[in-house]
């Protein structure tokens, strides 16, 4: 086999010819002995079905005997990773890599210009601020907010004169929140933290006060048990959190999973959003310029996902999917906002909308072919201009307040490190105002954009990015990406973990399945519930397609997805274990009977469906449900999950009894592994230092179980 070639001067991937894969064989090598799992005898009935969950007991995080088990598993899976002999040489490179100063675009609030800045290796982006004087200060360090760096910065809010603030902390990865209110100009703490607080943003009216949103704390275990109530409180400053007004969601009437609260940017209206899964909203109203008004129906069901973009005096206007799947803007006057009131302001077109707004224009941004597209329009819905982006790619940003002169965006794709352009809206100009300062040579590699042919016939597309020159022979290493469901779209950004994964010689592939958000709703439901094996097949095809074509083989594949994607790669994996060499479900809904009983999962019932709504949907979950689907005398492919044990949106119990069911079953020789982080969650707020850590094993396990034996 070929040496793979990389960027000069950096490592270079080789693979041994036949020959020199002759080696001793290694503890590394050897058939793994797991630590033993006790199987219980718990069973479940379905519709006239028994099913065993053997480790049920594996659920209960707060468990001394869960506790020994994690401990356990990762002693075996650390002892393994640690005998890959250039596992280290992975990490340093990658923190090399990581290590150059990372800036967000600016904006304003009060007296002062705000930024994100990383000087490069710290483990949280650090809050700093200038003033008119051009003095830049730090204003938040949450790298000060732990000794290990597990606690985040989640959310950051001005108020309206932007002279205090209010920010969101998670500890440990935790989706529970806490908030602390600050002035801005001291930095002090003005009044005892609120606690408690998930699923929320930060809302100010004024300076008064702020909406948010949270359950009422669970009893049991805060981080598995199930939170179904959410409710909109007032917290009026200088008052205790216990007498913060429950604005909605707090009668049987009101009850739904999901309640956000929004002032508008006048002060005006309160926007109040009701939800009993991810998908499809109820939407509220109050005029807040009025004390005693009531709270006025937008919306009083579920069919669409509709929210407020902005309003102009008593002037709404909407998004809304409501009889338009790839989105459109309406405007309605709010006296009477029902929807046989809307008039068009941005009709639907064949590509999904995702409108923002900014210095008194209304960017209109389209999906095409996962490829960003923006049009410029005035509030009177003239279109002023499709606005020249600096490639093919994606774009985030083109938001600012009313009053600013400039807006800011970020371009990237999966060879291009992110670039902040200033565009100014009346001139329709951008202008670079931060290059990224990554050490990446965009030149040596491309990106292609493929349609292959899934199963039923249907075009997916796939973006592959390689170094130039890569010889199609069937050798190279390739990870091939996926997510499939809930409506998001996998759009082309650039990622220094992938860049190292490049940089090795390495393939990497994402795959836009169905199940999620790039071509509207009709693609996003032709992925859920009994459609679901629709996504599997997508990602199938797309590994084939990549076999096909001599990209990579079957021994030099490996598929990797988190949390909806983590179920992506444990379907996959069970239905055609022979289709790739490694599996890296990460953060995975892996109990497809079960996943609707452990905290918010019953919101993810629009895409999936559960087990107790029909017989029907009973036996199509039951019929792929990774863990109800390994079997046993199957040779499964070398797997390492990866979890957190403070992950409270996807429990680490899904991705526990996978693991268990793997390394009890599986006939081969390949390591059947998992990689439980401690002190961490779902992925958001992850130290740097931890994300290096798990890419380093990551692809240091990949490319082992591919027969890489040595880095040169």
């Amino acid at each position: 086999m070929k040496y793979l070639a990389a960027v000069a001067g950096v490592a270079l991937l080789s693979a041994c010819s036949p020959q020199q894969e002759t080696h001793t064989e290694t503890a590394v090598d050897a058939k793994l002995t797991y630590p033993m799992t006790v199987r219980g005898n718990v069973t479940d009935e379905y519709f006239g079905t028994v099913v065993a969950d053997p480790y049920r007991w594996l659920e209960d995080d707060r468990s001394a005997e869960t506790e020994a088990w994690v401990k356990a598993q990762n002693e075996v899976t650390f002892e393994y990773l640690e005998q890959i002999p250039y596992r280290d040489k992975i990490k340093d490179r990658l923190a090399e890599l990581w290590n150059y100063e990372k800036v967000g675009a600016p904006f304003k609030e009060g007296n002062y210009t705000y930024f994100y800045k990383n000087d490069g290796l710290q483990n949280q982006y650090v809050v700093y601020r200038t003033d008119a004087e051009g003095n830049t200060e730090v204003f938040l360090d949450p790298n000060t907010f732990s000794e290990d760096g597990t606690t985040s910065l989640a959310t950051l809010s001005f108020s309206k004169d932007g002279s205090l603030a209010a920010y969101a902390i998670s500890e440990g990865g935790s989706d529970w929140r806490k908030i602390i209110v600050i002035d801005v100009e001291t930095k002090e703490q003005l009044e005892p933290t609120l606690v408690d607080v998930k699923f929320s943003g930060i809302s100010w009216y004024g300076n008064e006060g702020f909406y948010y949103s949270s359950y009422d704390k669970p009893e049991g275990s805060e981080l598995s048990a199930k939170t179904d109530q959410h409710k909109l409180y007032y917290h009026k400053l200088g008052t205790a959190q216990a007498e913060d007004q429950v604005v909605f969601g707090g009668t049987d009437a009101e009850k739904h999973r999901y309640v956000g609260g929004q002032v508008t940017e006048d002060d005006r209206y309160l926007i109040i959003t009701a939800a009993v899964s991810t998908s499809g909203n109820k939407l509220f109203m109050k005029d807040l310029s009025k004390p005693d008004s009531e709270l006025v129906t937008v919306l009083d069901h579920t069919d669409s996902d509709t929210y407020v973009l902005d309003n102009v005096g008593s002037k709404l206007y909407l998004v809304t999917d409501l009889d338009a799947p790839n989105k459109r803007v309406v405007t309605v006057d709010a006296a009477n906002p029902q929807p046989e009131n809307w008039q068009d302001f941005i009709a639907e077109s064949e590509h999904v909308l995702s409108p923002s707004t900014g210095a008194g224009y209304i960017f209109a941004e389209y999906m095409v072919d996962a490829i960003a597209k923006v049009e410029q329009y005035n509030y009177d819905g003239e279109r002023v201009r499709e606005i020249e982006l600096p490639g093919v790619g994606s774009v985030g940003g083109f938001s600012a307040k009313r009053e600013a002169d400039v807006v800011y965006y970020t371009f990237t794709n999966y060879n291009t490190p992110g670039t902040i352009y200033a565009y100014e809206p009346d001139a329709g100009e951008s202008s670079v105002y931060a290059e990224s300062k990554a050490q990446f040579d965009s030149n040596a590699y491309e990106s292609k954009q493929v349609f292959y042919t899934s199963k039923d016939g249907t075009k997916v597309p796939m973006i592959i990015t390689y170094k130039k020159g890569m010889e199609l022979d069937g050798t190279n290493p390739t990870i091939l990406y996926g997510y499939g469901g809930f409506n998001i779209s996998l759009t082309p950004s650039f990622s220094m973990t992938n860049a190292m994964w490049l940089e090795l010689g390495g393939v990497y592939a994402v795959a836009n399945l169905r199940g999620g958000g790039e071509y509207g709703k009709a693609w996003h439901n032709a992925g859920t519930q009994m459609q679901k094996q629709n996504v599997f097949d997508d990602f199938i095809a797309a590994a084939e397609y990549l076999i096909a074509e001599n990209y990579t083989s079957s021994g030099k594949l490996a598929v990797r997805g988190g949390s909806n994607g983590g179920l992506l790669v444990g379907a996959v994996m069970t239905q055609r274990p022979d289709l790739m060499q490694v599996a890296l479900p990460a953060v995975g809904v892996l109990d497809m009977l079960r996943y609707h009983t452990f905290t918010a999962g019953a919101g993810w019932a629009y895409d999936y469906g559960t087990a107790e709504d029909s017989k029907e949907m009973f036996e199509y979950l039951y019929g792929y449900s990774p863990v109800h689907n390994v079997e046993s005398g199957v040779h499964y492919p070398a797997t390492m999950i990866t979890t957190g044990d403070h992950d409270d949106r996807v429990v680490p119990a899904h991705s526990f009894k996978f693991a268990a069911e793997l390394q009890a079953k599986d006939a081969g020789a390949n390591p059947q592994l998992i990689r439980i982080e401690t002190n961490a969650g779902h992925g958001a707020g992850t130290p740097v230092s931890k994300t290096i850590e798990q890419y380093a094993d990551i692809y240091g396990f990949t490319l082992w179980n591919m027969g890489v034996k040595e880095l040169n």
